[in-house]
């Protein structure tokens, strides 16, 4: 991604690899210009700016904001994701979950907090990501739920959303019979720390565990966008967009364009 007097603009690269997946041959009037568009919204997430002080140079910020708005409730953001992701198996994945505090301005949508994953917990109103990284630490998966929801919730939920990994590599707060059955059944070897608690823990794979630190340095990495870092938003399908577009952006691009 190129910077250009603090306005961030998608490469040819980055731009290559998304306009493919974008809608098309859609009725009504034609779209304003995808790619200004778009990178705006990358920008917009990044700064953790209000929509209202979107920069001229992308043109109008109601454009901005509709334009992610509507894509958003299509679903269009999660399948760009999955579509640059693909559908190659992973051989050695790891799975966790990270905090992210709900600004005030994130209260107020229909359905309730519950209802836009959005719970109480020790570090206030908070949302939960949930995601699972492949071999080289970029995600796969991701979802969202309420900050006091069990990570083996989410676990179930990323798991469901890809092929199960042959290896699966997770904290203690994942040490439960029912994951760790569920995996062996799809072939899958658990390699997670045995509570301190148990009378008989089980064994695992100390040296395959140290690589579980790269799903971290990825949470680390995606809450450099603003939006990402502290959620503002109402829905939880418009956090979830930013998300995945800050996910897609970031890993699933050509690497070379972020040198």
């Amino acid at each position: 991604m190129t910077k250009r007097k603090q306005v961030y603009w998608l490469s040819d690269a980055e731009w290559s690899a998304i306009e493919p997946h974008l809608p098309k041959g859609r009725s009504g009037a034609r779209r304003v210009d995808d790619r200004r568009v778009i990178s705006g919204i990358v920008h917009m997430l990044r700064s953790g700016a209000r929509w209202r002080d979107c920069p001229s140079e992308y043109g109008p910020y109601t454009t901005i904001y509709n334009r992610f708005n509507r894509w958003s409730r299509q679903g269009v953001w999660s399948g760009i994701f999955y579509a640059l992701t693909g559908k190659s198996d992973v051989v050695t994945g790891a799975i966790d979950a990270t905090y992210v505090k709900a600004h005030r301005s994130a209260a107020g949508a229909k359905g309730g907090p519950s209802n836009n994953a959005i719970g109480a917990s020790r570090g206030g109103r908070t949302t939960k990501i949930h995601a699972l990284t492949d071999d080289l630490g970029r995600p796969r998966a991701l979802v969202l739920t309420a900050g006091n929801t069990h990570d083996l919730v989410g676990a179930g939920a990323v798991l469901k959303l890809v092929p199960t990994p042959r290896k699966l590599l997770a904290d203690r707060a994942y040490d439960a019979r029912k994951l760790r059955d569920w995996l062996v059944e799809r072939g899958c070897e658990p390699v997670i720390p045995p509570n301190p608690t148990r009378k008989h823990p089980h064994t695992y794979d100390p040296v395959a565990y140290r690589s579980r630190n790269a799903i971290e340095r990825m949470f680390c990495r995606l809450k450099d966008f603003r939006r990402i870092a502290t959620r503002y938003d109402k829905r939880a399908d418009n956090f979830l967009s930013a998300v995945l577009l800050a996910a897609a952006v970031t890993w699933w691009t050509p690497i070379e364009s972020r040198a």
